[in-house]
């Protein structure tokens, strides 16, 4: 396997994105409440390095367990099976989630919070059983993988500021929901990642539906149809838009520039992204779409930036 098919293989471009937003999360939003961080460079190296690992390992065994399902629906994009041997992309799978998950055991340990460890356990678990069982379930997996994806900001937060993770799991939301500055900033994040994720990946089942029907899947559109799957994902984004409004409206309001870029750069795109799916018909609009939230989920964590002024 070269270079070039490994970078294809772990999706280089998505990877990019994880690092970027582990970047501003910590180098924008957190520096611009925090005037002393907890977590130094080189934890924070150990950490992103945990963290790409695992979502590369978790890329190469959706792939691996996909093979048949992306011939049909994406075939000039299937490596596993014709440029990468399927026990070449398993081994690399192996070697990226055992090596992601002993960084972030290493991480937990120079933190002195060892229990932490559990969470990178816990995440290369969950992408093994998304891609091997939730996958072809209604629902669950989506919500699985908005979950992995949002979980990204929430981790980063718990190791810059491990006050937050006090008696029981329960209590870190009740303060991420109920404190203000960092947490509250935070929060808005991990919330808008979860939604828009979700959304996605719904509107990437639609786009896909040709070949899950095919391997006999079961996601949201095959069971409950195109229509009412259309309508649910439009409710979400309402839903979306609405939370976006209120917390510019109650918590951002103080911050000008940071108001006008998301109004511009995200609620006008999620705006028109309503509009496009209301007239989406063929798996050629739901990828133009599914591309547009992508964008629109890179714009919304690019605004980390504007807290700084």
């Amino acid at each position: 396997m070269n270079l070039h098919s490994f970078l294809k293989l772990v999706r280089y471009p998505n990877l990019l994105m994880v690092l970027v937003t582990l970047i501003l999360t910590k180098y924008a939003l957190v520096h611009s409440f925090v005037p002393v961080s907890i977590l130094n460079d080189f934890d924070f190296i150990l950490l992103a390095s945990s963290i790409l690992f695992i979502t590369a390992g978790g890329y190469v065994i959706n792939d691996v367990c996909d093979i048949e399902t992306d011939t049909i629906n994406k075939p000039n994009k299937v490596l596993v099976g014709k440029s990468i041997p399927v026990e070449t992309a398993y081994k690399t799978y192996k070697f990226l989630t055992f090596f992601g998950v002993v960084l972030g055991i290493f991480a937990s340990y120079h933190k002195g919070v060892l229990s932490y460890s559990l969470l990178f356990t816990g995440i290369a678990i969950s992408l093994y059983v998304y891609a091997k069982f939730l996958k072809r379930t209604p629902l669950f997996g989506n919500i699985l993988v908005a979950f992995c994806v949002s979980f990204i900001i929430l981790i980063l937060l718990l190791f810059e500021r491990p006050d937050v993770l006090p008696k029981s799991l329960f209590s870190v939301f009740q303060q991420l929901f109920t404190s203000i500055g960092i947490t509250t900033a935070a929060t808005i994040y991990i919330i808008f990642s979860f939604l828009s994720t979700l959304i996605r990946e719904l509107v990437k089942d639609i786009e896909d539906m040709k070949g899950d029907h095919a391997q006999k899947m079961r996601t949201l559109p095959l069971v409950i149809g195109t229509q009412r799957a259309n309508k649910f994902i439009l409710l979400l984004t309402l839903i979306l838009v609405v939370f976006l409004i209120y917390v510019l409206k109650t918590e951002l309001i103080i911050y000008p520039y940071f108001l006008g870029y998301t109004v511009l750069a995200v609620l006008v795109p999620l705006l028109y992204f309503m509009y496009k799916l209301q007239m989406a018909k063929t798996s050629a609009h739901y990828h133009h779409l599914s591309s547009l939230l992508k964008l629109i989920m890179v714009l919304g964590i690019a605004s980390m930036l504007f807290f700084n002024f």
